[in-house]
């Protein structure tokens, strides 16, 4: 590799990681990884901010396209071994509340750890039936703050996070806060 070459793309890591720690370092201040509480008021809430994806056909597809119902957001690629791991649970969430919960299964697809070809090579030989998307602008994970994955966000129907999760979920916790997202 050329030391042209190289140095762009030393440029473009040090600048995604720079938008991925001003990321966590926004939303980290804004909310905590409890469950809220029954009585937290509405001026405490952060809104979820809204980002633009691409589905299997390369459409765009925007957060706020879901406005009005909770959302489930996951971060992920395939050579993360702990989102491997919870993405059975994923499928079990989605199979059980999918009707009335949008799962946003966000592929962290930057072209060269991670690829749509190999995203969509690992959920069809796994079966996976969730809604994969492609963050192949790494937009969404720079405005969530994804940078360690697995990475989770729980927005409520009002469009507020409402708990955030870095690191795997297991099926129960992840049942658990899902159910808190359709209490009203």
């Amino acid at each position: 590799m050329n030391k042209v070459k190289y140095a762009i793309i030393v440029l473009c890591a040090a600048a995604l990681l720079l938008a991925a720690v001003i990321g966590y370092n926004y939303l980290s201040a804004n909310y905590d990884n409890e469950v809220p509480s029954e009585n937290a008021s509405s001026s405490e809430a952060v809104m979820a901010p809204d980002f633009t994806v691409f589905d299997g056909e390369g459409n765009p597809v925007n957060f706020s396209d879901f406005a009005g119902k909770p959302v489930v957001i996951n971060f992920w690629a395939t050579w993360c071994g702990y989102c491997v791991k919870e993405m059975p649970s994923f499928e079990n969430a989605f199979e059980e509340f999918g009707d009335e919960v949008v799962f946003m299964m966000i592929n962290v697809t930057d072209g060269y750890q991670e690829t749509k070809e190999d995203a969509v090579k690992f959920v069809e030989e796994k079966g996976y039936t969730f809604p994969v998307y492609y963050d192949t602008e790494l937009s969404a994970a720079g405005v969530y703050g994804a940078s360690s994955l697995p990475a989770t966000a729980f927005i409520n129907a009002d469009g507020e996070l409402v708990h955030g999760q870095l690191g795997m979920l297991s099926e129960e916790p992840l049942f658990g806060f899902i159910e808190k997202l359709l209490e009203k």
